[in-house]
């Protein structure tokens, strides 16, 4: 019986270990989320949601970000994604219907290594801030490379919601069908 306790109590000891204790590592990306939710909500701001295109169309842009030093790159302001060189290609990567992006605003900042405190203050205490207190903004993007961190905001309008052109396509042909269906309906009788 003595045994029996003995390997048991190795077995319970690494169980409650594996699921009383946090990661080490934990995603960067997701705690700055975490972060800038909690500044918004400290304003009396809704929490931002994570937006899929916004998300690929930011980690897109930290990719090509990455091979830039933070000394060398100087991005003063935040950019429309239609204002950048590469805009095309990460619209089509991210299927993202051009006309669904006009709203939004990327807003890239570099920090060696990524330090978190460092990073969630680039957009809190600096000039995105302006842009994290508007209420229009209701989606997120984060996407992070090397030392360049990108927010892409998004809002619930038709031009800022970076959804794909399938969505906007069967929105068009929708209501097509229905102005259908209504017609015939009038003209049958």
């Amino acid at each position: 019986m003595a045994s029996l306790k003995f390997s048991f109590f190795p077995f319970l000891l690494v169980h409650a270990i594996f699921f009383l204790s946090r990661p080490a590592l934990c995603d960067d990306e997701d705690n700055l989320l975490q972060g800038i939710n909690s500044y918004r909500t400290s304003l009396s701001l809704p929490v931002l949601t994570k937006n899929k295109n916004a998300d690929c169309a930011a980690g897109e842009l930290a990719d090509d970000l990455e091979d830039q030093s933070c000394d060398a790159a100087a991005i003063p302001s935040p950019n429309t994604l239609s204002t950048l060189a590469n805009y095309p290609k990460v619209a089509s990567k991210c299927k993202i219907d051009v006309n669904t992006t006009t709203d939004g605003v990327i807003m890239p900042v570099c920090v060696r290594k990524l330090v978190p405190t460092l990073v969630l203050t680039n957009y809190t205490r600096t000039h995105y801030a302006k842009y994290l207190n508007e209420s229009k903004y209701t989606g997120i993007g984060v996407g992070s490379e090397d030392d360049w961190t990108v927010v892409v905001l998004t809002t619930n309008t038709l031009a800022g919601s970076f959804a794909s052109g399938a969505w906007r396509m069967s929105e068009k042909i929708g209501g097509l069908g229905i102005g259908m269906v209504f017609g015939w309906f009038f003209w049958v009788r």
